[in-house]
């Protein structure tokens, strides 16, 4: 961890050298209660769930690695690692800007309404987990992981460089790259910016047709049309989820009538769940035992909402009684016996919810 430690050195020293520059030389107002909320805006659960996605595309290196890349001479490799991190975020940015789930995420980033290095730490908690999918593909075409750290690195700090407030224009670089004044349309109100420029470094958006010059003669003010909801980390972080969820899930408070038969069901299963942790502790790694405890916990909490006839705890139950299992077995490779009789009663239990389920609006389109 002591590189993170090291690049948060480096961002906190050019922020406290943008704020001082701006506040001495151009004389501008330092507004410290969007920065600080941005600073704050999720650092330490965000470097969880940049660890976990190191640790995620090391597991499919080691798996699923078709060794396109990996076989080809060292200097090919790191270019190839170079550009296609590149244009797979350019992609990720581009989708989470129009599938509704994943601007749920990206919104947190784009509530900010100063236009300064700060701004670039604003970002969801769960970043990291929705843009795995977009780099997973590089895990299993052979990129070697210390390329695919080294090569996001230099990517995320060009992305950092980005969104300094001082430089307005950066000439020819305008061109051909990323440049502040390129990112800053991208964080545009007027509507002739709303969904552009979604490149980090290159610019694939003259590419992809999404490139939008930054014009002097155009208001150049940033955020959200909604404003900043809050200063607060926790909330305006989940709250364009808990929003998402209220407009696709509108009936999932309401109450419906579940069977005791089904619940018990639910529930005995679990049960036989908790039997098997209790079975391995002390017998496999630590970790194992953390995972199946939260799984446990879930459950417990979803079958708590079934008990209450609230959809929100079938619709969960259903979706953990597929996932958990899968989780298990695949993700942490654990077969053991008790844990291979439970999946079948878990996924039996999600089937039979799936036909209790009456119609639901989420299967809507966006």
């Amino acid at each position: 961890m002591a590189q993170f430690a090291y690049a948060y050195v480096f961002m906190l020293a050019m922020i406290l050298l943008e704020v001082v520059i701006a506040r001495y030389a151009q004389r501008k107002t330092i507004p410290w209660t969007e920065m600080i909320a941005n600073l704050n805006s999720g650092h330490l659960v965000m470097l969880l769930f940049r660890s976990l996605e190191i640790v995620a595309f090391a597991f499919l290196l080691s798996h699923f690695n078709l060794h396109w890349i990996d076989q080809l001479p060292i200097i090919w490799q790191w270019i190839i690692g170079f550009i296609a991190w590149d244009l797979c975020f350019y992609w990720m940015h581009r989708l989470h800007h129009k599938i509704p789930i994943l601007w749920a995420v990206h919104h947190v980033h784009h509530q900010g309404e100063q236009f300064n290095l700060t701004l670039a730490v604003r970002n969801s908690w769960y970043s990291s987990l929705t843009n795995f999918p977009f780099v997973a593909p590089l895990a299993i075409m052979g990129l070697p992981l210390e390329i695919f750290v080294v090569a996001s690195s230099i990517h995320y700090t060009v992305q950092f460089y980005n969104h300094n407030g001082l430089i307005k224009k950066s000439g020819i670089l305008d061109k051909i790259m990323v440049t502040p004044a390129n990112h800053k349309v991208h964080h545009g109100l007027h509507p002739l910016y709303i969904d552009k420029n979604f490149g980090g470094t290159f610019l694939w958006d003259k590419l992809f047709g999404s490139y939008q010059e930054l014009r002097d003669d155009i208001d150049d003010r940033i955020g959200l049309k909604g404003g900043i909801p809050s200063h607060n980390p926790v909330w305006f972080n989940h709250r364009p989820l808990i929003q998402w969820i209220k407009k696709r899930f509108p009936n999932a408070s309401d109450p419906i009538p579940i069977s005791q038969a089904y619940i018990g069901f639910a529930g005995i299963s679990l049960f036989i769940l908790s039997i098997f942790y209790v079975y391995i502790q002390g017998q496999v790694p630590v970790y194992w035992e953390w995972n199946l405890f939260a799984g446990l916990f879930i459950g417990m909490f979803l079958i708590g909402g079934m008990s209450d006839n609230r959809e929100w705890g079938l619709q969960g139950w259903i979706i953990f009684c597929f996932a958990f299992p899968i989780y298990q077995i695949i993700w942490l490779q654990h077969a053991d016996p008790i844990l291979l009789a439970c999946a079948p009663l878990l996924i039996l239990s999600g089937i039979w919810g799936l036909m209790k389920l009456r119609p639901l609006k989420i299967l809507n389109p966006p």
